[in-house]
């Protein structure tokens, strides 16, 4: 079965966008190929960082023929039913659909098209224009005549620049064959832009100008490895990083690894050579943070440390996309002037960091407001954060205000993860205040990081210098979670205000779209809450800090009762006053709570519960996000027992008789009378669900769902027993609703622990 090679062949490519940009070029080859009718055997896409390419191995020759049926109207049909059967058909006349007899149903009109199938070539010519000018690049260009303005293009142009190519880089060639394995192969070639597909390709831009004459792919991979083009991406990655560890071992260094870097250098070389470089000693002063960050973001190059250290070395790994004459020594030598340069900066912005701000008079009502010290650096740009009004959200205030509804909220959570509630204040004061360092203002991911670093300077207690950098965290599913107490308050205060201000003012995410982050710091809270084992009931808190309409306060702190605390939490006059406040009747908490809920699903799925069993223990009302997760546990033990199989088996039969019964309207009375028990089963079941039931009630209340569950599986004899000795649909209405309270006693026993109706099995 033939093959097919296609390369389209550009200016250099973004490296963020290869991957993505092969793997597209895959799915809408193959995808379009085989909606022709044509199969394949496999296919590999390729790139570098001038060319996708596409290897599809074992296509079809030929799609196969088509024959369809069209069924249509009675022969005795009217004439308009007739000719409407014609035009779906594609028929000219009556004369060219078949008649067939049904002994039931009479004659009636058939059409029978034939379609015969297409040569691959005919089809791969056919669909690949269009796929190339629609392309999903995330963001393309035009290039010659067709990005000239209007009026200014060459004769002959005019009126294409609608219908011009567009592309991420402008398209240079396109390698188009196709053929057996061991024949000869064809070009197949189509034409998009003045573009015509070809077998003519080239190697490396400087190392090997000249035109290839490609065949199938495997020559085609053989003749770029000579022209020094590498086209295996992993291949490319696999190379520089074993290269990068080899000089660096050499050098008595070891690489400071970085995925997301190698991923990146891989794309932006064809040929890859590896080099090293050094900088000047007197800048490993700055922090290996922003040494790494500054080298890595301006020169795409790797730090090194020396072999068993921790510190950075000053040497650097860099790769080359050209082999040098000079073995390097003038491309390691702009390199490093860069990197000094970039170093220089950042010595310059560490340095000033930990200077004094040249306004501190103008400072002084913010330090008041937040009782910071003018003394200390960090103080100092909390307090410039405050005094230039730095807008966190255009409805949600102002970073300061933000900072003091943070605060207010730690102070409860304090409690609750047993902090020590000075430390925790002092963490929230200055958590956010790196955000008016200079070093993070260069690079806005260390903030957290880079307020860690100048806590520990000027003094700060080591808890509170670990919740500035870890107040932000986790970031996703696999970043690590606070485990210092002080972190956690911090934490969960941030991403709980984060939450209530943007359902307050009703900015939640929608579909895909969540430009907030808000599912990540759902997730945060849940991880923090289960894996550092806080017990905190959620809706008080989302209550408490919940703007209300027209900012009247909340008088109830979290724990119900008014304090000068609950005030402070309470005061929402940062709400943009132009801005409607969702009314407290909307019940915005219980909405987040649900989101929660979403959230919590999700990751205990990840853990490998059922969802079965979270449904069964997830009520609507179930804010304390680690019972659940711990009945979920309890209940996934249990339930694969041979209690738990007693226990579930013997409550679903009553409870979907029960069901059924409330459904039809049928009466069930308030509680169990003693009295209307006539027979020795059902008394027996009152008195094993009078037991069992407050037996399961002191289990739970212990937390012991383990033991809660044992308890309700004694209930399975007696409910076996009943149902084969009792008759629950009685001729006496009072006895037929005595006997369903039992059933409904039954079902709010088990429903302490979890909802067994939802459990499948």
């Amino acid at each position: 079965m033939p093959d097919l090679l296609l390369e389209l062949r550009s200016e250099e490519i973004p490296a963020r966008m290869q991957r993505k940009a092969a793997g597209d070029l895959k799915k809408l080859v193959t995808d379009a190929l085989v909606e022709a009718g044509l199969t394949y055997e496999g296919a590999r896409e390729y790139w570098t960082p001038r060319r996708l390419a596409l290897d599809i191995r074992g296509l079809t020759a030929r799609s196969a023929d088509q024959r369809e049926e069209i069924k249509g109207p009675s022969t005795k049909a009217p004439e308009q039913a007739v000719q409407g059967f014609l035009r779906k058909a594609g028929l000219s006349s009556v004369s060219e659909a078949q008649v067939v007899s049904d002994p039931k149903k009479g004659d009636f009109y058939v059409a029978v098209l034939s379609k015969p199938g297409r040569a691959a070539e005919e089809i791969i010519a056919d669909v690949m224009p269009g796929i190339i000018r629609n392309f999903p690049w995330p963001k393309s260009m035009r290039w010659g005549a067709a990005s000239m303005p209007k009026g200014a293009r060459f004769a002959g142009t005019e009126g294409k620049g609608s219908e011009s190519l567009r592309w991420v880089r402008p398209l240079q060639s396109i390698v188009c064959v196709f053929g057996p394995e061991h024949d000869e192969t064809q070009v197949i070639p189509f034409e998009i832009d003045g573009l015509v597909a070809g077998n003519v390709t080239y190697g490396h831009r400087f190392h090997a100008p000249d035109a290839i004459t490609v065949r199938r792919f495997d020559d085609y991979v053989r003749s770029l490895e000579k022209a020094e083009v590498m086209l295996d991406a992993e291949r490319r990655k696999d190379v520089i990083l074993h290269d990068a560890r080899d000089v660096a071992f050499a050098n008595g260094l070891e690489l400071v690894e970085d995925e997301g870097l190698l991923e990146e250098v891989s794309g932006l070389v064809e040929w890859p050579h590896v080099l090293m470089g050094e900088f000047e000693q007197e800048y490993l002063e700055i922090p290996a943070e922003i040494i790494r960050l500054t080298i890595k973001t301006n020169q795409k190059c790797f730090v090194t440390r020396r072999q068993g250290g921790e510190g950075l070395s000053n040497r650097f790994i860099l790769v080359s996309n050209i082999e040098a004459k000079d073995g390097g020594r003038e491309i390691i030598h702009g390199n490093g002037k860069v990197v000094r340069a970039r170093l220089s900066d950042a010595k310059h912005f560490w340095t000033r960091d930990q200077g004094d701000l040249p306004d501190l008079q103008d400072l002084k009502p913010s330090a008041e407001k937040f009782g910071l010290d003018l003394k200390k650096p960090l103080d100092q740009r909390m307090a410039k954060l405050d005094a230039l009004n730095v807008t966190f959200h255009a409805k949600l205030g102002t970073q300061g205000e933000r900072v003091s509804r943070i605060r207010a909220l730690a102070k409860e959570l304090a409690a609750v993860t047993g902090a020590d509630a000075a430390l925790v204040d002092r963490a929230v004061v200055l958590a956010k205040a790196d955000l008016r360092t200079e070093a993070v203002g260069e690079f806005p991911e260390l903030q957290g990081l880079m307020g860690r670093r100048y806590a520990a300077l000027q003094g700060e207690h080591a808890s509170v210098a670990a919740a500035i950098e870890d107040h932000y965290k986790p970031q996703g599913p696999s970043d690590r979670v606070p485990d210092d107490k002080v972190a956690i308050a911090a934490a969960l205060a941030d991403k709980l205000d984060t939450l209530v201000g943007f359902w307050a003012i009703d900015e939640k995410p929608t579909g895909s779209k969540d430009p907030y982050a808000l599912r990540r710091a759902a997730l945060g809270v849940v991880r923090i809450l289960l894996e550092r084992n806080v017990r905190l009931n959620l809706l008080p808190v989302l209550s408490a800090a919940m703007p209300r309409a027209g900012g009247a306060p909340v008088v109830a702190s979290m724990s119900g009762e008014g304090s000068e605390r609950a005030q402070a939490l309470a005061d929402n006059s940062y709400i943009n006053e132009t801005f409607p406040v969702v009314d407290p009747s909307s019940d915005v908490a219980a909405d987040l709570l649900s989101f929660f809920h979403d959230r919590l699903k999700v990751y205990l799925r990840d853990q490998g519960a059922r969802h079965d069993i979270i449904d069964a223990v997830l009520t609507p009302e179930a804010d304390d996000l680690l019972m659940v997760a711990r009945r979920a546990e309890a209940l996934t033990a249990f339930i694969t027992s041979e209690d738990g199989i007693n226990l579930l088996a013997g409550t679903k039969r009553a409870t979907q008789l029960l069901a059924a019964e409330e459904k039809k309207g049928t009466v069930v009375a308030d509680g169990v009378s003693g009295e209307l028990l006539r027979l020795d089963a059902e008394r027996a079941l009152w008195s094993a669900i009078t037991s069992a039931s407050s037996e399961a009630s002191q289990a739970v209340a212990r937390e012991d769902f383990r033991s809660a569950m044992q308890a309700l599986s004694k209930l399975r004899a007696p409910v076996d027993l009943f149902f084969e000795e009792v008759l629950v649909n009685d001729e006496d209405t009072a006895i037929r609703a005595n006997r369903l309270a039992l059933l409904k006693a039954i079902r709010e026993a088990t429903g302490t622990v979890a909802d067994f109706s939802k459990i499948a099995g």
